[in-house]
């Protein structure tokens, strides 16, 4: 009824979790503290907000509206027209690279660093 683990099965279970935990660490450590929050509506950015003001935005484009607070450095989608509330439940994002969609509506905010660019190119 019940396999006992082989000693290939128990290096399989090792190395398994050992590269589980090596890419949360390098997914979690190339993320630092944002400073700007980028906004696009259907792709085409609509303004970028420094995290350091606490502020209330509202978007209202295509018969559709959405709003978001900056609070403390954290971004917080509060209100969404659209049907399914997704991005009203996610959690508040504060570090680069993280994201709040709303797919319904085609409005994505992104924390960047500084200036809100990745990179800079000559």
């Amino acid at each position: 009824m019940f396999k006992v683990l082989t000693k290939a099965d128990f290096i399989l279970l090792i190395l398994l979790v050992a590269i589980g935990l090596a890419l949360s660490w390098v997914s979690l450590s190339g993320s630092v503290h944002g400073q700007t929050a980028v906004v696009t509506v259907n792709g085409h950015e609509y303004g970028r907000y420094s995290l350091s003001r606490n502020q209330s935005v509202t978007i209202r484009q295509n018969g559709h509206t959405n709003k978001f607070s900056i609070k403390n450095g954290h971004v917080q989608m509060t209100y969404s027209d659209c049907k399914n509330q997704l991005c009203v439940e996610h959690s508040s994002i504060s570090r680069t690279n993280q994201s709040i969609v709303c797919l319904p509506n085609r409005v994505v905010i992104e924390i960047k660093g500084g200036d809100g660019y990745d990179a800079v190119s000559n």
